[in-house]
């Protein structure tokens, strides 16, 4: 045995010898939960869902939207009656009750859905129109929300990125489009559009929404993806400055490559907030030019256009404006408190 080998045995036995039985035993549970903890993936969007989770009001948020969602869904298969079904001797009843044909054929063991609702002036069953409603208030919101997402990401991308001559004239056309009164653009445009688009859209699914709605989300396309794009503006003018930047541009990578892959995954947080904030917006905007007689076209009801109808027997059926006006709330605030969760869990200057 060579002498280098003999003094690397007594090194290794000296090194043993620092070593208590105590030091071998199993690690405990608790152990190997600060090793995987230790261990986990540290993404952006990981980090962020995590502490997500933690946010109380955030959660309540998600679980509301997804009873709401799941009523939405369900609720048209289960119940027999349609928004625009009007049953016969059933006018104007209070919730759970019944007309007398229905207590008939109860009476002779057939079985008769209840109103969970009660029924409007018309005798259609008014549980269902607040689930359709509801539907077409949140299609109204995502729909919206994408629409403003896309514009204005796009917008903004192009400005921030290109600077000079080119941002001051997207962010003057951005100013100018700030001054636009978006009530009236909406009635000027439900006013033109209704002698052009009512021959085109007749007997399509466009139909049942009406040409106000139609003008509704051509004036979100033309007006409310402005702060989206001054957000993102914001974000790239500063991250066009890091290193990695400009490593793509010195080894020639296009503009739509390195906004799409370098600048973009940056500007998440705000993305995924704003586009969170923007559904309750829409949802009431949508849901107060309802209220005005602005939104969809009869029968399809929104929330807004069932309480609007409501006032006419405020006093002689309150629940008929306080189910809608629930609803509306309810959607608006869980949005709402999911955005402001979203902004606490993604907003890298708010972790602590």
């Amino acid at each position: 045995m060579s002498d280098n080998m003999k003094k690397n045995l007594l090194s290794a036995q000296v090194d043993l010898s620092k070593f208590s039985f105590q030091d071998f035993e199993k690690a405990t549970e608790e152990e190997k939960r600060q090793q995987d903890v230790m261990g986990e993936s540290t993404t952006f969007f990981r980090d962020g869902m995590r502490r997500l989770r933690k946010n109380p009001l955030a959660m309540g948020a998600i679980i509301v939207l997804a009873l709401i969602i799941l009523t939405i869904f369900l609720a048209p298969v289960i119940i027999p009656y349609g928004y625009a079904d009007i049953v016969k001797g059933s006018s104007n009843l209070g919730p759970f009750e019944y007309s007398t044909s229905e207590l008939a054929k109860i009476a002779k063991g057939e079985s008769v859905f209840p109103h969970i609702f009660g029924t409007d002036s018309l005798g259609r069953d008014y549980f269902i129109r607040v689930v359709y409603g509801a539907r077409v208030s949140l299609g109204v919101g995502i729909f919206a929300s994408i629409l403003v997402l896309i514009i204005g990401m796009l917008w903004g991308s192009i400005s921030g990125y290109m600077g000079g001559t080119v941002d001051i004239i997207m962010m003057r056309i951005v100013d100018i489009i700030y001054s636009l009164p978006d009530m009236l653009l909406i009635i000027l445009l439900a006013v033109v559009l209704n002698e052009t688009l009512t021959p085109v859209i007749k007997g399509t699914v466009l139909a049942k929404l009406g040409v106000n709605m139609i003008a509704l989300f051509i004036v979100f396309g033309l007006l409310y993806w402005v702060s989206m794009a001054r957000l993102i503006r914001g974000q790239i003018l500063t991250i066009k400055q890091n290193e990695y930047v400009l490593a793509a541009r010195s080894i020639g990578t296009s503009t739509p490559r390195i906004i799409t892959r370098h600048i973009l995954p940056n500007c998440l947080s705000v993305i995924i907030i704003t586009t969170a904030l923007q559904i309750p917006s829409a949802i009431f905007t949508e849901s107060y030019l309802s209220f005005l007689g602005l939104g969809v076209s009869a029968p399809m009801p929104s929330l807004g256009s069932l309480a609007n109808d409501a006032r006419s027997g405020l006093q002689t059926y309150p629940l008929r404006l306080i189910f809608p006006a629930l609803a509306i709330c309810l959607i608006v605030l869980a949005l709402n408190l999911l955005g402001d969760g979203l902004r606490d869990a993604f907003d890298p200057k708010l972790q602590k």
